[in-house]
């Protein structure tokens, strides 16, 4: 009987396939409410089929914390969308009702800094990729070599009034944490 082989490239697209649903479940639920049976049944794998593709769960956290971070980029944050879009696609409802979906910092952010040193690397790399994007969108076409006090200030309010409007329990106070934080934002 022939052995069957993969097609070239299926083992890549079954560890993107983990990473984003890492990616997606670590956000919803924390980064210590998803284990690894778990993860590997959402994308239908075996739980011994993770060691393939990773050596541990540290390895898989970080990347899936860069792949959300990626996401961002392309979303909220993608070149084409003024300011004043990204402003209002952050700090919105949909983005505090979904943060599966939305930005790895507002959703585990607080969480980084007592994890694993790959983990922490990742965050510490997000976190500042993050505070990039918001100065390029505060100035764009300038070189980005330095973070400006105004793309901290925006960076600062963007993510603590997410993390305040998930907190409050309140879908009219979020919705005010929101408005306020879109209204000091720069013209």
């Amino acid at each position: 009987m022939p052995i069957m082989r993969y097609p070239e490239g299926h083992k890549e697209a079954v560890r993107e396939r983990i990473v984003g649903a890492a990616a997606e479940a670590l956000r919803r639920d924390g980064l210590s409410g998803v284990s690894i049976p778990a993860l590997m049944k959402i994308v239908g794998l075996t739980h011994g089929a993770f060691y393939a593709h990773f050596e541990s769960r540290d390895e898989l956290v970080a990347e899936a914390v860069l792949a959300a971070a990626v996401g961002t980029t392309k979303g909220a944050f993608a070149d084409e969308l003024p300011l004043a879009e990204t402003l209002r696609r952050y700090l919105s409802p949909a983005h505090l009702e979904r943060p599966e979906q939305g930005c790895v910092v507002a959703a585990l952010g607080t969480e980084g800094r007592r994890q694993p040193a790959p983990v922490r690397e990742a965050f510490a790399r997000v976190a500042r990729g993050l505070l990039r994007l918001v100065e390029k969108k505060l100035h764009p076409g300038r070189p980005a070599r330095t973070v400006s006090d105004e793309a901290l200030r925006l960076a600062s309010t963007m993510v603590g009034a997410v993390v305040l409007g998930r907190l409050v329990d309140d879908p009219g106070l979020a919705a005010r944490i929101l408005s306020a934080a879109r209204e000091a934002a720069p013209d």
